[in-house]
């Protein structure tokens, strides 16, 4: 795909300032769209602007958000919602990862809450935006294929560990994107999400401690790029051969096999109904 395909388009991408976010930005301006970059840190969120903007015609604005603040999220979408008429795509790809169980601010186990409540609140804000042609891609992973969703223990205060979180999270995406494209179909609005494979970013590197930055150093040649890995996901954002499927889990930009339990109907109403209990407490 080349040339202005998305000029006039508005697009947001959450976790822009790096890794993956950073790669999906880049293509989408690329391609003519505004990109809205969500990033949690001003430093981190302005360098990468800067260094975005290198290159000429491309149309950026950075608004920070931190995901695991309620109140953070419905200012940015606010202020989104009040500067802008509609929008196109939404790619919901910030990830976070922790050996170490945290919260966020509002109590939850942080992989739960920035990863799946985040975006989910994030999201629902962003719907009255949004109408026929607009598409939402969310960002998952092949770890939902041993997760479970927890409800008797949703912040894992019991036997937390980071497989048992991070799949958990993971899950709640896939199960999400099945039950978000059910109800906006008939508004001509597309839902999937993607497993983008192993890719070398920072998503498990502390960035207080630096800890992890030498496994991930160790193994990035076996890894695919932050580019690769997002590839699917651009796919999902700009392809016309997928613009009228809705509610897939894609890999390799193609439909993939995801578990029995992310097909579950009945689990994916209850979690959203559980989500949204949760985000109006």
């Amino acid at each position: 795909m080349k040339g202005r395909y998305l000029e006039g388009k508005v697009a947001i991408v959450t976790g822009a300032n790096s890794g993956m976010g950073m790669a999906t930005t880049a293509a989408l301006s690329d391609l003519g769209a505004k990109v809205i970059m969500l990033c949690r840190n001003e430093e981190r969120g302005e360098k990468a602007l800067s260094e975005l903007m290198k290159k000429e015609g491309r149309s950026l604005e950075l608004i920070i958000c931190d995901l695991g603040d309620y109140d953070s999220i419905r200012q940015f979408a606010r202020r989104v919602k009040s500067e802008y008429e509609r929008i196109d795509i939404l790619v919901n790809n910030a990830g976070f990862i922790s050996l170490n169980r945290q919260e966020t601010k509002e109590g939850l186990e942080r992989q739960f809450g920035i990863n799946h409540i985040g975006h989910f609140l994030l999201t629902e804000l962003l719907l009255s935006k949004m109408g026929k042609g607009s598409r939402i891609v969310i960002v998952a992973s092949g770890a939902h294929k041993t997760g479970r969703i927890h409800f008797e223990d949703i912040n894992l205060i019991h036997g937390f560990n980071v497989v048992k979180a991070y799949s958990q999270s993971k899950l709640a995406n896939v199960l999400y994107t099945r039950e978000l494209a059910r109800r906006t179909k008939k508004r001509g609005i597309t839902v999937n999400c993607c497993h983008p494979g192993a890719v070398a970013t920072n998503i498990g590197i502390d960035r207080d401690t630096g800890f992890g930055k030498t496994i991930t150093g160790l193994l990035k040649p076996f890894f695919q790029t932050p580019e690769e890995g997002a590839r699917t996901a651009i796919f999902l954002a700009t392809d016309d051969s997928v613009k009228n499927i809705t509610g897939e889990y894609f890999y390799k930009c193609k439909v993939a096999k995801s578990s029995k339990r992310s097909k579950d109907i009945r689990l994916a109403r209850k979690l959203s109904i559980f989500s949204r209990d949760l985000i109006l407490k």
